[in-house]
């Protein structure tokens, strides 16, 4: 099965004001956007992907240069949109977006702020998972989508497609949930907690303004992904990549890089801090940590789900330990109690978190067995 090609990113401009969660006000925003496959003429085929932490519009195919030519640079899901694949582009019409905040050309804090005409930096606002469904539903007015055929991510992709089935019931047919959770734990708040002090306090953060100053926090967000990284993996899978190896030539008995996983995260951190920025990261994890349907009902999922409308399918890997797959079982339980239409799959993989953006056959059977249910 081939995939998706060669594609271009394209930008909507919406001049409207935004009033967020927090209640910041943004005067317009840009988002960012692919899209894989053909809107029918019902508008009936659309499905929602949904990034997490540090994902962004390009979820599939080859990225085209400002020429219109392939690029190195495939989408973050690729192996599961195109032709015959569980997204299945001759059936579907995919959208991909960068939400707002990012930093792959969606409004961001590197955005110009109109009030200063300097970079937002430390004042663009904090914005939710709320605040991002509410911009996506203006995406899908732009393309005439009534409601989706389905809002789908994994992480915190799958709260995104979980609270489109709460603020806009009507508009969404089917929401899979894929390694997510309804609320973050306190250990998991603890971890983004930690992962924000590396950012603010690194000397070139300046308050957020770093930008102005010509320079950027790479040390805190060098430690943030390296932290960040840990949670992803499951201790057998880094126990099978790198156990205990020692890198050639080492043994100094200093603090040099000696172990193979050191020299891993040194390079995921590395890679991570050249292309991100520190100010989106901390808006990233925010959005994760504020994420709580169930906080205006007691705390009772099932009141909170109550008026989704939609068909889920949940998701959960057996060696999550940042989400865990009892996590999932939360949602499940919830949607049951209320005698909602849910289909629920643990998924045996030793991928830890990162599961859900690996090619596994049993986990893109379960996919594609749930989306051809789908009617069009």
């Amino acid at each position: 099965m081939s995939g998706v090609g060669t594609v271009s990113a394209q930008i909507a401009h919406f001049s409207e004001p935004l009033r967020l969660k927090g209640g910041g006000v943004l005067p317009a925003f840009d988002l960012v956007y692919e899209t894989y496959g053909t809107l029918n003429a019902a508008k009936s085929n659309a499905i929602l992907v949904c990034h997490a932490l540090s994902g962004h519009h390009h979820v599939a195919g080859q990225s085209a240069d400002e020429f219109g030519k392939p690029t190195a640079n495939v989408g973050w899901w690729d192996n599961i949109v195109g032709p015959g694949r569980p997204l299945d582009t001759d059936r579907f019409f995919i959208v991909g977006l960068n939400n707002l905040g990012g930093c792959h050309g969606s409004t961001g804090p590197a955005s110009t702020n109109p009030a200063t005409d300097k970079p937002w930096g430390a004042d663009f606002p904090v914005v939710t998972v709320e605040d991002w469904v509410d911009a996506q539903a203006r995406l899908a007015d732009r393309f005439g989508i009534d409601a989706w055929a389905a809002t789908m991510g994994g992480s915190l992709g799958g709260m995104q497609a979980m609270q489109w089935t709460l603020s806009y019931p009507e508009r969404v047919r089917h929401a899979l949930v894929i390694a997510a959770t309804p609320k973050l734990s306190a250990e998991n708040i603890a971890f983004n907690d930690v992962a924000r002090q590396a950012i603010l306090t690194d000397p070139d953060f300046h308050g957020g303004h770093f930008y102005e100053h010509g320079v950027r926090p790479l040390r805190g967000l060098r430690l943030a992904r390296m932290l960040g990284h840990i949670t992803y993996l499951s201790d057998d899978q880094m126990a099978e990549k790198f156990g205990r190896r020692i890198k050639s030539g080492a043994g100094s008995y200093s603090f040099d890089v000696e172990f193979e996983i050191e020299s891993y995260l040194r390079y995921q951190g590395d890679k991570f801090a050249g292309v991100f920025d520190a100010n989106t990261y901390l808006r990233m994890t925010k959005a994760l940590d504020y994420f709580d349907p169930a906080l205006d009902y007691g705390d009772d999922l099932a009141k909170a789900l109550a008026r989704a409308r939609a068909g889920f399918l949940v998701i959960g890997f057996s060696t999550d330990w940042r989400f865990s797959p009892e996590r999932s079982r939360d949602i499940v339980h919830a949607l049951v109690h209320n005698g909602q239409d849910v289909a629920h799959a643990e998924i045996e993989s030793v991928h830890g978190h990162d599961s859900f953006l690996m090619d596994d056959s049993h986990y893109h059977a379960v996919v594609n067995a749930y989306l051809k249910r789908i009617k069009l």
